[in-house]
């Protein structure tokens, strides 16, 4: 009798113990949606998309990701909901350099302290491009025709105004002590439009909105704002890869830029929850269609977590304060 009690007490506790392990790691029980704080079609937007098609192509998780858009305020309205969102591990966020860029220049009651980090995906890069029917094959050709035109006349189109593109253009002019008219549009695919019609004189798009234009011989890369050449070497136009363009630095544009394409979490998510998000990203790295898509957007694949893109993010926030300061974005300016 003794014994059978023994087995019982023994078989409880087992199954207590199996029970308190299999709990102990966290995974969504509802539906998660992945906030992207820009419109659609652009880079951060397509980077989501990516994902979340690969996340149901290979079953990465049990419940559905759901990619909503809330580009509001320059991405102030995504970054507010997940703010808002405490406590609810059922809420991520893609986010780029309006990271930084849209509190700075708003002053909406938020800062990346607010949510909690969860990985850096990638960098993306950025590249001085010019219409290919104009005679710029370089750097300084192209700099020589802004000095010689009248101040202003020259167009440079970029994505928003107060962030990246206009942030880089802002940095051109001072590092080149030229002067263009900048003209925001609402994406880099029509900035990139914008461009092969001649409606401005150049742009500096990311690889992946103006790599089908580059293909099509329609436009024609200058340069490329990172401190090393592109690695991808596959024949895009002419004969020439990513790996071909040279650095801005190189060719006398002494300055670098590179964007954030990271993920974050709503306050207060826990470390099983943080963890099982970092998971699922390294399966999704490791995917064939992973790869392609760093390969076609030319990225940089820096992965970082924990306390690494901790630390990268309180650095790149205040070199935007500075850069933004620079530039006479900062509200209240």
């Amino acid at each position: 009798m003794k014994s059978s009690v023994l087995r019982i007490a023994l078989a409880t506790v087992a199954v207590l113990c199996t029970g308190g392990m299999a709990s102990a790691a966290w995974e969504p029980v509802r539906p998660v949606e992945f906030i992207v704080p820009a419109g659609t079609g652009g880079g951060a937007d397509q980077m989501a998309r990516t994902i979340q098609g690969i996340v149901t192509k290979h079953n990465l998780m049990k419940q559905p990701l759901v990619v909503i858009n809330k580009s509001g305020g320059a991405g102030g309205e995504g970054f507010l909901d997940v703010k808002s969102s405490v406590n609810n591990p059922h809420k991520i966020i893609i986010t780029l350099s309006n990271l930084f860029t849209t509190p700075l220049a708003t002053g909406i009651p938020f800062n990346w302290k607010d949510l909690t980090p969860v990985a850096m995906l990638a960098l993306d890069e950025f590249v001085l491009w010019v219409n290919a029917d104009k005679p710029y094959k370089n750097v300084k050709d192209y700099i020589d025709a802004v000095k010689k035109a009248p101040p202003g006349s020259i167009k440079m189109g970029g994505t928003g105004s107060k962030q990246e593109d206009q942030i880089i253009t802002v940095a051109v002019e001072k590092a080149s002590s030229t002067k263009f008219t900048y003209i925001p549009y609402k994406g880099g695919g029509e900035v990139a439009v914008q461009l092969v019609g001649n409606h401005i004189d150049s742009s500096v798009n990311n690889p992946i909105e103006a790599v089908a234009q580059w293909r099509g011989g329609k436009l024609r890369p200058l340069c490329v704002f990172d401190g090393k050449q592109m690695a991808y070497g596959d024949p895009i136009a002419d004969g020439k890869g990513w790996k071909d363009i040279p650095t801005c630095k190189s060719q006398g544009l002494d300055m670098e830029y590179l964007m954030l394409r990271g993920v974050f979490m709503s306050p207060k998510a826990t470390k099983d929850q943080v963890d099982y998000y970092i998971e699922l990203f390294k399966k999704v790295r490791a995917t064939p269609e992973w790869q392609d898509f760093m390969k076609s957007g030319a990225f940089n694949t820096t992965f970082l977590t924990g306390a690494d893109y901790a630390k990268w993010v309180e650095v790149e926030e205040k070199r935007h304060e500075v850069l933004m300061k620079e530039a006479g974005f900062l509200a209240g300016n």
